[in-house]
């Protein structure tokens, strides 16, 4: 296998990251939440209003971060995208940011991760512009499954194990990890559900001759290399990953499925998923009730991880109910999960006098030391869409069953369960409910309390202040986001099962068959493909549907065209100097000191030293920016690089905040 020549994880810290104080995140959150959250952060409200103070919070971030979430999310996908103007249609970047980190790269994990969440927004509603996005997405991975590149080519399959390429669908031939094994069967999940609808709406012919031979390529793969090692999610072990090996059943299972229903070999996926399934029961550690992140590697770690969580919520199907066999969200395995891995996060400084049962920011792993290892929004919110997963299942079947397994999950939460199967006829039913659905909340309002003020979320916030941190504007922080909000709202997935999908053969082998690989050139979808009920009316809760971006609810108001930016800076200065801020933009002089915006220091104090301005810029407008120290004789002071980047919100707010330290 080849390896990493510069291990990732000793990247540093972004000295040049924007620092926002404490006192002042805290203002900007509770001006995004209202003052609602100011009672649930300062904890004035009564134990007994508590839950319900914390769920009107957590409404309001959902209605006020959705829409921004929506629009940021397809501002990074090519090639209309307001940050992906250099990838191509269909291309998902990780990330507008293209230094410390460089993410201006398309994964296929990620970019598979996101069209899944993007198919099944599609599926619970019909848009025709989300439908152009699917259809971009799929040619786009039909031509990227024919590059070849450092891990191989299609011929014997190798080269789809290769984790990113370049935006306008090059090889990426630097070092990296590689071969990632998660990709192609994330991949094939996201087009096998828009197939399966097609084929739901009598476009079988579709499904058969566009999609099916991308993703017989990416299911052969799995089928073929499931059992060989390969990185993990987080590209830094080489092993054997829980998040990949459940993404490879789950795709080997659903794409036997697909195969069956279009009239194609489906015996290879059939021979191979129930030994995938029985592969993956040894990642459960029994005597200490988790679920190992990686196995068949030495890494010194605990294996308490995300990973776990994130492949949980990702194999989530309402049809199997809290089958622990798949690792259900559910599940008495995976509840026990969920804890033993929150817990392990409560260390962080950021999570100081938060005790059991209480929601805690969420990093990768405990032991992370990229940019110093913190919290991730990504993995906050899927602890929480666990939780909203499990919540929808015991709702539909009407009971909750606690296990010797469960039980030190739930007495976080209700101290006095004990063992037993409760039914929504019980006393105890309810308890848990409102106790699970409390603790839920909880995480997402973690991440309401540390978004950017303008509604972006980066990849990470830091452990100690919540500042955001890494990568801005990380496309799957969206999509995890909006995910989770949908779960909140009981819209779930289609289901991928079949009836023997629980069955673990009694004895595990490795199982694996030799595929065959062809670049599929049809990639041209027919016009009018279309919901058999026919296009369903414009309605007061969506905008018109060639614009998926700003779908919003009819609470919402008028997007705002115009923001006022108030640019807020942290910077010691001398006496005599003003601080005044330039940017690519005729409102901050096209970089011309002359024509700088002045910042006033009316707030300025020795321990606090604030420069601020507000500035009239246009919504969903992305800018680059310095701020410059002007002398008394004239001459100019610029703080060093990089550019801040910032995208105006493109919601209902008129106004918004940016906090930034001078980059010294």
């Amino acid at each position: 296998m080849e390896v990493l020549d510069q291990d990732v994880s000793a990247l540093s810290v972004n000295d040049t990251d924007s620092l926002v104080q404490p006192i002042m995140h805290f203002i900007s959150t509770a001006l995004l939440l209202g003052s609602v959250a100011v009672q649930v952060v300062l904890g004035r409200a009564g134990a007994g209003r508590q839950p319900t103070l914390l769920k009107r919070s957590v409404d309001t971030f959902i209605e006020t971060e959705t829409p921004v979430a929506l629009e940021q999310l397809f501002c990074n996908i090519g090639a209309d995208g307001c940050n992906a103007r250099d990838a191509l249609a269909g291309v998902v970047i990780a990330s507008p940011s293209t230094e410390n980190p460089d993410y201006f790269y398309t994964w296929t994990r990620d970019s598979a991760l996101v069209f899944k969440s993007i198919v099944d927004r599609f599926i619970n509603q019909y848009d025709a512009g989300l439908q152009r996005h699917i259809e971009e997405y799929i040619a786009a991975q039909a031509k990227l499954q024919g590059i070849s590149d450092p891990s191989g080519s299609l011929s014997d399959g190798k080269g789809l194990g290769e984790p990113k390429y370049e935006a306008n669908l090059t090889a990426f031939t630097s070092s990296w990890g590689r071969p990632q094994r998660d990709g192609p069967a994330l991949r094939a999940i996201a087009m096998i559900t828009y197939a399966n609808w097609l084929i739901q709406n009598g476009y079988s012919s579709t499904a058969s001759a566009v999609i099916w031979p991308v993703v017989q390529n990416d299911l052969n793969y799995v089928a073929q290399y499931w059992n060989q090692t390969g990185f993990d999610l987080w590209e830094e072990i080489n092993g054997s990953s829980f998040f990949t090996t459940l993404g490879q059943y789950r795709a080997l299972v659903d794409g036997g499925n697909l195969a069956m229903a279009l009239g194609k070999p489906a015996s290879s996926y059939s021979a191979v998923a129930p030994q995938v399934l029985c592969f993956l029961q040894s990642f459960w550690v029994s005597s200490s009730g988790y679920i190992d992140a990686n196995i068949n590697v030495n890494d010194d770690r605990t294996g308490k991880d995300a990973n776990t969580i994130l492949g949980s919520i990702h194999t989530f199907d309402v049809k199997l109910g809290c089958d622990a066999a798949t690792f259900q969200p559910c599940s008495d395995k995976a509840l026990s999960n969920h804890k033993v891995t929150v817990d392990s996060f409560r260390s962080y400084k950021i999570n100081n006098g938060l005790g059991k049962g209480e929601a805690v920011a969420v990093g990768r792993y405990i032991e992370d030391v990229y940019f110093n290892g913190n919290p991730w929004y990504l993995s906050t919110l899927a602890a929480a869409e666990q939780l909203y997963d499990a919540l929808y299942v015991w709702k539909q079947a009407g009971s909750i069953t606690v296990t010797d397994t469960s039980l030190a999950f739930f007495q976080d939460l209700v101290p006095s369960v004990a063992k037993g199967a409760y039914s929504s006829g019980s006393s105890t039913f309810p308890d848990l409910v409102t106790a699970v659905s409390a603790y839920a909340d909880g995480f997402v309002n973690i991440v309401a309390t540390y978004v950017a003020p303008n509604g972006s979320l980066a990849e990470q916030f830091s452990r100690d202040d919540g500042h955001p941190l890494s990568a801005r504007d990380l496309t799957w922080s969206y999509a995890a986001f909006l995910t989770a909000a949908a779960r909140r709202a009981g819209i779930v997935p289609p289901s991928w099962s079949n009836g023997k999908a629980t069955s673990i053969p009694g004895t595990c082998s490795a199982t694996s068959v030799v595929g065959s690989y062809t670049s599929a050139t049809a990639t041209s979808f027919p016009p009018s493909q279309t919901p058999r009920t026919g296009v369903p009316p414009t309605t007061s809760t969506t905008k018109p549907a060639t614009s998926p971006t700003t779908t919003t609810t009819s609470s919402a108001c008028k997007t705002a065209t115009s923001v006022a930016v108030t640019f807020k800076e942290l910077v010691t200065s001398n006496y005599g100097q003003t601080i005044k801020i330039v940017g690519n933009t005729d409102a901050l002089g096209n970089w011309n000191t002359n024509k700088a915006v002045p910042l006033d220091a009316s707030e300025h104090t020795s321990s606090n030293p604030l420069w601020k301005g507000t500035v009239s810029l246009a919504a969903g407008q992305v800018i680059e920016y310095k701020y410059i120290k002007v002398n008394s004789d004239g001459s100019v002071t610029w703080e060093r690089d990089p550019n801040h980047t910032y995208t105006v919100p493109k919601t209902c707010a008129t106004t918004a905040a940016q906090s930034d330290k001078w980059q010294s």
